[in-house]
């Protein structure tokens, strides 16, 4: 079971209260859980990354274990604390300006 926070926007956009956890297949990747996510919450496809591409977007960042992987392969398995439900994944909605 993973267990996933997502920030206040999102979680207000779909209708969640507090963290998701999810069951997904395998060992689980950024890939597989975004997958798990679209697919229970189908409002949230689109805003974590690209429709057509599946690319994360520019202003989402994904961590476990106090580790960015925003810019790994979304498909690297994540860390085994996380697979196991002991750590959170975190998406999280970067902030930009000046």
């Amino acid at each position: 079971m993973i267990r996933v926070v997502l920030p206040a926007h999102l979680r207000t956009l779909a209708r969640i209260e507090g963290d998701v956890q999810l069951e997904v297949e395998g060992r689980p990747s950024v890939n597989s859980v975004l997958d798990a996510l679209e697919a229970r919450y189908p409002m949230l496809r689109g805003t974590l990354r690209d429709h057509v591409t599946h690319q994360r977007r520019p202003f989402v960042r994904f961590f476990a274990c106090q580790e960015d992987l925003s810019h790994d392969s979304p498909d690297t398995p994540l860390p085994e604390p996380v697979a196991a439900g002991q750590e959170p994944f975190l998406i999280v909605g970067a902030i930009a300006g000046g």
